[in-house]
């Protein structure tokens, strides 16, 4: 029996939406409100403090007091109204003590001291009203981000640690980080004819590639039941690509297939090839002897492409990646990521057990990480494969 596609998802249940505690956090974390409120009046706290010196250590015959029209501005970037009044308030007390210091509150010296108390309860009122509009502009984004996400994971339909005879552990970051959507791709599906991957990405990123990648999985999805083989299968994704695609996009792709234990079937579309980890941590790059052109170019390619069938046992891990990884560059001397180098010392010995597994696709993503100095330019996915069946005969 195989498992249908529904059970291979644990978020499943909230891909057509978030929790509201989770849209709750990313509103929190989109206008800093997950900070304590320590930290987000520290700003303006500190210009309190800085112009009360100022004025101070500058003597009384220096009027610096007014100064502190600076508080209610640096507030409005981070508190909510009320917080702000509070705030603006020890500022307004301030500059009352201030002008007491400073001798303006006489009254020869009031229209001084009015000018400035005016212009700051006014500038109190507007910053309260500005703050006010940052907070509803924030949950409007964060409204916009939270469906994203929630249609991205309702795309990708995440897998389990395992389907099938295999082991996953996966890692994907989106370039788009303010809509969380990005053109990569995978699906693992538990099929009558193997266990069969697709890994793929998208030219281009926005919505435009999402529309794409949910033309290529939908048709990944339901072809992987229907077809006997690799190619045919790629042959009905290409052919939804055709029709539902605007011409001149294209996604490359790899396919694998693991339907006899000891053995796996590539077919590449112009992909990035995967790597084969031994248990010692012997690296070997899988490429294909004649690629295929990638998906959505077929037209402009005449002749069949030719699937690559190699020996994968138990003690073995297959890193499938896009792009974005072996791509991406190092934050001073612009060098590629060397994945083929990394992969053997970081991976070797992960197939033992899911643990294993997934510590190694977390090694993997912090050094990928590291190289870069903490960012990304562009989507990328790591997806690490082990078999659970052992190995069989395998192949010549």
């Amino acid at each position: 029996m195989f498992r249908n596609g529904r059970a291979q998802s644990p978020e499943a249940p909230e891909a057509a939406g978030l929790s509201p505690a989770r849209r709750r956090r990313a509103l929190l974390a989109t206008d800093l409100q997950d900070l304590s409120l320590r930290r987000r009046a520290a700003p303006a706290l500190l210009a309190v403090l800085v112009v009360s010196l100022a004025d101070l250590l500058s003597g009384q015959d220096r009027y610096l007091a007014p100064l502190m029209v600076v508080v209610p501005s640096i507030a409005a970037l981070t508190l909510r109204p009320a917080e702000l009044l509070l705030v603006c308030l020890l500022g307004f007390l301030s500059l009352l003590g201030l002008s007491h210091y400073d001798q303006t509150d006489s009254l020869n010296d009031g229209r001084f001291l009015f000018g400035a108390l005016l212009s700051y309860i006014a500038l109190t009122l507007f910053s309260a009203w500005v703050a006010r509009l940052r907070m509803h502009r924030a949950a409007a984004f964060a409204a916009v981000s939270s469906v994203a996400e929630a249609a991205q994971r309702a795309l990708l339909h995440r897998p389990g640690p395992s389907v099938g005879p295999l082991r996953l552990a996966v890692r994907y970051v989106s370039a788009a980080d303010a809509a969380r959507i990005g053109g990569d791709l995978y699906s693992v599906l538990d099929t009558p004819h193997g266990t069969r991957v697709l890994v793929g990405d998208v030219r281009g990123k926005g919505l435009g590639a999402v529309q794409t990648a949910a033309v290529v999985l939908g048709a990944f999805r339901e072809a992987a039941y229907d077809e006997n083989g690799l190619r045919a299968v790629a042959a009905r994704i290409e052919a939804s690509v055709e029709r539902h695609v605007p011409d001149g996009e294209f996604t490359t792709a790899l396919f694998a297939e693991f339907r006899q234990p000891g053995a796996v079937k590539l077919l590449h579309y112009g992909h990035v090839p995967p790597i084969q980890v031994t248990g010692d941590g012997t690296v070997r790059v899988l490429e294909a002897p004649d690629p295929w052109v990638p998906l959505g170019l077929g037209s402009l390619a005449s002749g069949q492409p030719k699937s690559l069938e190699l020996p994968f046992g138990a003690d073995d891990v297959l890193v499938l990646c896009t792009d974005g990884v072996v791509e991406a560059r190092h934050h001073r001397s612009g060098e590629f990521y060397p994945l083929a180098e990394r992969a053997g010392p970081l991976v070797g010995g992960a197939a033992r057990s899911p643990t294993e597994l997934e510590t190694a696709v977390g090694r993997l993503y912090a050094d990928l990480l590291a190289h870069t100095g903490g960012e990304l330019g562009d989507d990328a996915l790591l997806l690490l494969i082990s078999r659970t069946d052992g190995d069989g005969p395998g192949i010549a």
